[in-house]
């Protein structure tokens, strides 16, 4: 007679267990319920505000860059709709003089500093990457003690200065060439490489410097092309270093012109400046064009640099 115990310990009754187990319904979270109806609606309506709230502001800014003065002053300054349609104000803007000078800075800057930061940043990266190395942990403490415990900006400004940058576009770049998120974002992808790719291509005889170019950076190009996109937006809409060294006005970047249009009220001198003193061209319009013209870079860089964000961020952030 096969006793309460014997029943437990039998396979039969393992294995039934097991099948129990197996075929169990556990309960489904929450957010992996089916949606319904009133879930839906209530998603698309969050979202349509949303985008409301993001892409009337442009809209705005577009609409009122567009219209004459007339417009403009009958619609108490932001205009909704377009009434009558003119490119005056982006005919001066681009014809030369200030803005196009800035335009110009603003993109010699954004391609030298982006260059200059990647470098710096994928070298750091790779070494802080190699755990092999002596230094590693210290190293990587320090660079980490620095996005708690900044210098300050006074030190800061003093150091530029110091070392004979004031007034010069490296004023510009070399204050913020390296991010320590970004560094950390790099050395995170870095570290996710096989290690297996790495020993093979030591034992065929590669060096540092040929793993991290034909091995390391090929696999990374996902999270290159990410934070070549940060630093790139970063040193595009750069205006403050710009207000602390730089003296000389023809050297201001774009988002320097566009401060000094919008919180000061100064008109760039030359045609443009004497057309909206002449009342030919409304200074808000002179304003919204300059906006507009330094949104137009990020907005056509972005979608090509979409594909790769997801994966550069999230695999550089999770990794190391």
């Amino acid at each position: 007679m096969t006793t309460l115990l014997d029943q437990r310990t039998s396979p039969a009754a393992r294995t039934e267990t097991r099948l129990q187990r197996a075929l169990r319904i556990e309960p489904r979270p929450v957010w992996e319920e089916e949606p319904t109806k009133a879930g839906l609606a209530f998603k698309g309506f969050g979202l349509i505000a949303i985008c409301a709230v993001v892409i009337i502001p442009i809209w705005v800014v577009l609409v009122t860059s567009l219209s004459d003065t007339k417009t403009i002053n009958d619609a108490g300054g932001l205009v909704v709709w377009p009434r009558h349609i003119t490119f005056v104000a982006y005919k001066e803007l681009l014809s030369g003089g200030a803005v196009t000078r800035a335009a110009a800075v603003s993109v010699g800057l954004t391609v030298v500093g982006t260059a200059v930061s990647m470098i710096v940043s994928i070298l750091c990266a790779y070494g802080l990457s190699r755990r092999d190395s002596y230094a590693h942990r210290p190293l990587l403490m320090t660079l980490m003690a620095t996005m708690f415990f900044g210098a300050g900006l006074i030190p800061t400004y003093l150091l530029v200065t110091g070392i004979g940058l004031s007034d010069s576009y490296w004023s510009m770049i070399l204050p913020s060439a390296i991010s320590v998120f970004n560094v950390l974002v790099l050395r995170g992808f870095f570290m996710d490489t096989a290690p297996e790719l790495i020993d093979a291509a030591r034992i065929d005889g590669a060096g540092e410097w040929r793993i991290l170019f034909q091995i390391i950076m090929p696999l990374s190009r996902a999270v290159i092309a990410v934070i070549s996109l940060f630093y790139a937006v970063g040193y595009w809409s750069q205006w403050f270093n710009a207000m602390l060294y730089i003296q000389d006005s023809d050297k201001y970047p774009l988002q320097m012109i566009l401060r000094q249009l919008v919180l000061q009220h100064q008109v760039p001198p030359g045609a443009m400046g004497a057309a909206v003193s002449n009342g030919q061209i409304n200074s808000l319009a002179v304003q919204m064009a300059v906006m507009i013209l330094a949104l137009i870079p990020v907005a056509v860089l972005s979608p090509f640099v979409q594909k790769h964000f997801q994966k550069g961020m999230l695999t550089g952030a999770v990794k190391g």
